[in-house]
């Protein structure tokens, strides 16, 4: 799935963004609303992780969708 079907999507693929980061909050998936920068942001600051390091898990993730 691309960023834009994603981002279609969102209400949809956010239930499944919270499976994989269990740390992120419904007010952090809703402030991201299916844009890709927002959410890699989001992640890296609940994670405590470099960016680099959160956009590969994205984009493992969309691999996946």
């Amino acid at each position: 799935m691309n960023w834009d079907q994603i981002k279609g999507n969102w209400k949809q693929v956010s239930g499944q963004a919270k499976q994989q980061w269990g740390k992120l909050t419904d007010d952090d998936l809703t402030v991201a609303e299916g844009h890709r920068d927002e959410l890699i942001g989001k992640i890296q600051a609940r994670y405590g992780i470099a960016r680099e390091d959160a956009e590969r898990q994205v984009s493992d993730w969309e691999k996946r969708l």
